[in-house]
């Protein structure tokens, strides 16, 4: 068995979508990298199935959005959110979302979200970052153990296919791999349980034709309300014949588990009030935990995506939750490797990080919780007078739950910001982030021309937006220069996009936060330079 030794400045183990996410942000800034996959990066029974709309920013930075709007969803297949008793019977409850040929623009994004299952993004991101020999993503390579030093890590790996082994010396290794986490658990990473376990069956079927039968009555996902055994999700998977639905499993999963026995073709044809083809594909059983671990980083190992934290998949937050940890730690290894990070940088990883990931934790846990806790009278069920009044009763519950919070979340999407260290605050009073340049927060979207976003700025170094002109240009930009931190200067004419970021001068970061603010530029530049960069 051979010994092949490889160097790389960043060894990412997982080749997910959060995984690949953070190699696309290395391969944008130009750093040396290798992703480790265990699988063949075949995907037979599909999970995530929408891009939320701050990681189709991210993907358009990374030059991939268009690409993901192109992977194959009909732009014409409703968006909307449906309760019903079964696909094709009575309707409680709907939300319109349109479709995405046709639904309106949103003033504070130019990427809405964008349905795209895992089965489709898994593979146009590991084209984008590059499959081994050619590229750097290895798959059926699994890491079997890692040693940390002062000045780097070494890990090892099979590769198995051929069993040949694999030595990696690295200066920085991140654990992308799932909510087991081998990576976390071998650097001593405790992830405690917020909520008790609960566990679910996912059955993946093809229905031809039902997506005609339905017609107007379409939906992406369908709530269904169905006592006493359903009332959790059946989703389109690709706008066509693909459909998954999520049902209780053993164990305690809520109120009623009877289903959980049941066996698939006879638990979808519940759900689905037309005798039409199914096709049961495969289902699965999973496990959903409530997690976020106790630190992202020790040493040179540090953690993103699941590995980090996990969530119930209501509302949508956990890839794109990941994603972001992409942006916010992908800038700050390249600034570490380029010699430019002072010592607070990489650290603040994880105090900027970790709390959006628990106020993720909780709003899933709220959406979860308010499915679950539902009351759903068998009325509902009856084709009568008092069978439509049991409907509308409960669809006026349900506005007053509050569910449409679950599927238009932009305030966890765009909303959180940063309270670290590498963030200057300036005391003044808060406005909304869609708003307002928030110290913290991400920099608002404003159209700049026909094509052009505010974000198209952000994402190669700093970022100076200035709104008016000051002799201490030259002085702040020097004060940048000489610590090798990359930055330029914009100035901004457009008396709209001033009134939008409400500062005469706006310092953003890397990622697209906001790192300082300000109506002059500070006569102190050397502050303002070492505190962003991580240096005071």
């Amino acid at each position: 068995m051979s010994r092949i030794p490889c160097t790389t400045d960043v060894l990412i183990v997982g080749g997910g979508p959060v995984g690949l996410a953070l190699a696309l942000d290395l391969k944008y800034r130009g750093v040396r990298f290798m992703v480790l996959e265990s699988s063949d990066g075949t995907l037979s029974h599909p999970r995530v199935g929408t891009v939320g709309p701050r990681s189709m920013e991210l993907f358009r930075r990374w030059g991939v959005a268009d690409r993901i709007r192109a992977t194959g969803w009909p732009g014409d297949h409703p968006l909307d959110i449906a309760w019903v008793t079964a696909v094709g019977g009575h309707e409680i409850h709907r939300l319109d979302f349109g479709t995405a040929d046709n639904r309106p623009p949103l003033a504070y994004t130019p990427e809405p979200e964008q349905v795209c299952p895992q089965h489709w993004l898994g593979p146009l991101l590991a084209r984008e970052v590059g499959v081994h020999p050619d590229g750097p993503l290895r798959r059926r390579c699994r890491l079997d153990r890692f040693t940390r030093y002062d000045d780097q890590v070494v890990a090892t790996a099979t590769d198995l296919d051929d069993g040949s082994r694999l030595t990696i010396r690295a200066r920085y290794l991140v654990g992308c791999d799932g909510a087991a986490s081998p990576v976390r658990k071998a650097a001593g990473i405790a992830a405690p349980a917020r909520y008790e376990t609960r566990v679910f069956r996912n059955i993946l079927f093809r229905a031809p034709g039902l997506r005609e039968r339905l017609g107007a009555r379409g939906a992406l996902v369908y709530f269904l309300t169905q006592p006493p055994t359903l009332r959790y999700p059946l989703r389109s998977m690709d706008g066509r014949d693909l459909y998954r639905l999520t049902v209780g499993g053993p164990g305690p999963v809520g109120p009623e588990p009877e289903a959980a026995g049941q066996d698939a073709l006879t638990t979808v044809r519940d759900a689905i009030r037309y005798d039409t083809p199914l096709e049961v594909l495969s289902e699965n059983v999973w496990h959903l935990t409530h997690r976020v671990a106790e630190r992202y980083r020790h040493g040179r190992v540090l953690l993103a995506g699941d590995a980090a934290h996990t969530l119930s998949p209501s509302g949508g937050f956990g890839m794109n939750t990941g994603i972001c940890d992409a942006a916010d730690l992908g800038w700050k290894l390249a600034a570490e490797l380029a010699g430019w990070a002072g010592p607070k940088l990489l650290d603040s990883y994880d105090t900027e990080r970790r709390p959006v990931a628990e106020r993720s934790l909780e709003e899933a846990n709220a959406h979860l919780l308010r499915t679950m806790r539902r009351e759903l009278p068998k009325e509902i069920l009856l084709d009568s007078t008092e069978g439509a009044r049991a409907r509308a009763k409960l669809s006026e519950g349900m506005e007053r739950s509050g569910v449409r919070r679950e599927f238009e979340s932009p305030d966890v999407h765009f909303g959180f910001r940063y309270v670290s260290p590498v963030v200057i605050g300036d005391g003044r009073r808060e406005r909304d982030w869609r708003t307002d340049a928030l110290p913290g927060a991400r920099a608002p979207h404003a159209w700049l021309g026909a094509d052009t976003s505010t974000l198209d700025l952000f994402g190669r170094g700093f970022r100076l937006l200035c709104f008016a002109d000051s002799d201490r240009l030259a002085a702040f930009e020097a004060a940048f220069a000489h610590r090798g931190v990359p930055l330029r200067a914009t100035r901004c004419h457009d008396a709209s996009v001033a009134g939008l970021y409400r500062s005469a001068f706006v310092l953003v970061r890397p990622d697209g936060h906001v790192a300082w603010r300000g109506a002059t530029l500070p006569r102190d530049v050397v502050r303002v330079a070492d505190t962003v960069r991580g240096a005071r």
